[in-house]
């Protein structure tokens, strides 16, 4: 299910004059997960421009080198 499926599957209840959005859990999981996907691009095409920008030199970009991040993060993720 596609994030604007999720938001037209909402049904609105009112109580005491107040209003809510109701959503079931999975389409509500579904949203989250559009929306993940939407901040990975806006990520991605940023990284890109910056690239592009950069004459196409991941160092002038900022970027990092695996071989310095490498370790760390494999340190990190075995102890999950």
């Amino acid at each position: 299910m596609s994030g604007l499926e999720a938001l037209q599957a909402v049904q609105f209840i009112s109580v005491k004059d107040r209003h809510y959005a109701v959503i079931e859990a999975e389409e509500w999981e579904g949203l989250i997960e559009w929306l993940e996907a939407l901040e990975d691009t806006a990520v991605f095409e940023q990284a890109m421009a910056d690239l592009a920008a950069s004459g196409g030199s991941p160092q002038r970009a900022g970027w990092l080198r695996w071989e310095d991040v490498r370790s760390p993060l494999a340190l990190d993720l075995r102890s999950k």
